[in-house]
Parts: C-alpha cells; structure tokens; sequence
C-alpha cells in the first residue's frame, strides 16, 4: 500500500496511508520518553474511537526527541493499525510539537491530547463537535471549572490556579485553563494561528490561546477528569520562569485586532 510523506528540515516522515487523508478528526499524541505506557495508551485510544466515535479519525504520535524505545513503538502501532501515523521531531519542545501536530493536513480538526487519555476519554467527542459544526475555533479542556474532577497535588492546584489569574490580570484572559494538555483547533485555524506564534516550550499552549482571543475567536471550554501524571517531565521552576517571560512579551507586544474578527465571549462556553 502506498504512503504519503510529510517533511520539513527539522522533522522525520509523517507517515499517511491513503484512508486516513481525509479523516475528519487527527488525534495527536505528542509523547517524550513514554516507551513504557504508549503502546497501552494508543491501543485504548484506538479502541475507543473504533466502537462508535461518530467523525472519521486518525491518530498521529509526534516523538518529541525521544531518546528510550518511544520511537520504535510508535513505528511499529503505525505498521499494526491502519489509522495511526508517526512523526519524529528530531528537537525537542512543547511548542515543537504543537508545530507538528497539524503538518500532516489530517482533518478539518486538529486534537492534541496527552500518552495516557483514559480520563478524558469521554470528553473527546464535546471537545471537537463544536468545531465540526463550525460552532468554534478552538476547544480545551478545563481542570478548573466546578464540574471537572481533578486529582492532583495541592501543590499542583495552587500552581495552575495562580498561573491563570495571572493570565485573567495581565492579558486578560478569558479562557479558564491555559495549560491543559487536552486541546482541538479547526485546521485552517492552526494554518492561519501557529505560524504567528513565537514560543518553542511550554508557553506554546498559552500563546496560541491568547492569539486566538485577540483574533475574536472562538474558544469552547470543555470540563475534564484529570489524574496528575506523578511520572511528569516538566521542570517545574524553570518553567515557571520561562512563562513569566512569555507573559511579559505578549504583554508588550499587542498586535492590532483583525476588525473582522467577531469580539471574544466574555464567559467560556462549556460543554454540558
């Protein structure tokens, strides 16, 4: 069977068989040093899209510079399910990934969702139906609404808490949780909105939100259940410093406003 190859200098072949060009949803799993939960991972995932998920999908593991078996694992779900792809990014970053989420011209909807997605699982489909219907732009997931269920450290919590507040008073967020790993962009959004953003690392997921606001569009809120990954690689304090300098650019920096860009809700619309 044939294959279509997606490349830039930085990236290794995205891999497109035939009937996953014109799925309407790309899932992608952006994955560092997971070999030992991403084979179970991918295959739940699969498993749950393939018994009655409503849109046509494909999965696409984006390897974000591994450096244990993560790559090999996802080469080989490639070869053994038809609906999943592979990527490798030879650098690593956050914002490298998201870069890569959309190359593969996938879908009309693009979702980006973490290695192990059991528990949100059944918020996929609220998250990327708004923006099959055209009702919006971009969907994330919140942990911070009173109807998600979270478990994490009290630590954890006050971090997020205190990060968003400072989004609502500095550039006047109107999004509820910037930082959640559950995310969807219609794709001619992501074409028209990432080449605009500067960021490489964890401020990537930030920055596109407060671009896509001060375009006026569209941002669908969806609650969430949430398991804190106790087996996570973020550095905490650098990057924690890291989004207070992102913050401080984009507060200096504010592009005039499309004029044709409807004006941005003042509340989240969430999900029943």
């Amino acid at each position: 069977m044939s294959a279509t190859v997606v490349t830039t200098q930085h990236e290794r072949p995205a891999v497109r068989r035939p009937d996953q060009l014109h799925a309407d949803v790309e899932i992608v799993i952006p994955v560092y040093n997971e070999h030992a939960v991403l084979e179970a991972s991918v295959r739940m995932l699969h498993g749950y899209l393939s018994a009655g998920f409503p849109f046509s999908w494909q999965i696409t593991i984006v390897d974000n510079a591994s450096t244990d078996g993560t790559l090999q694992v996802a080469r080989r779900l490639m070869y053994e399910l038809p609906e999943v792809g592979a990527m490798h990014l030879r650098e690593k970053g956050r914002g490298r990934a998201g870069r890569g989420a959309g190359r593969g011209r996938g879908g009309p909807v693009v979702a980006v969702m973490g290695v192990a997605p059991c528990a949100v699982l059944a918020a996929l489909l609220p998250l990327v139906a708004p923006l099959m219907s055209g009702h919006s732009d971009v969907a994330i997931g919140t942990r911070l609404h009173p109807a998600a269920h979270v478990a994490r450290s009290a630590r954890r919590e006050l971090i997020s808490r205190a990060y968003n507040r400072l989004l609502r008073l500095a550039l006047r967020a109107n999004f509820s949780d910037a930082q959640c790993g559950f995310k969807a962009i219609r794709g001619d959004v992501a074409h028209e909105l990432i080449p605009h953003v500067a960021d490489q690392e964890w401020f990537f997921d930030t920055e596109l939100l407060v671009l896509a606001q001060r375009r006026g569009l569209r941002i669908h809120e969806v609650p969430v259940d949430w398991v804190e990954d106790l087996d996570s690689r973020v550095d905490i304090v650098p990057t924690a410093l890291a989004d207070l300098r992102g913050v401080a650019r984009l507060l200096v920096h504010r592009p005039p406003t499309d004029p044709r860009a409807l004006p941005s809700p003042s509340r989240p619309m969430l999900a029943p």
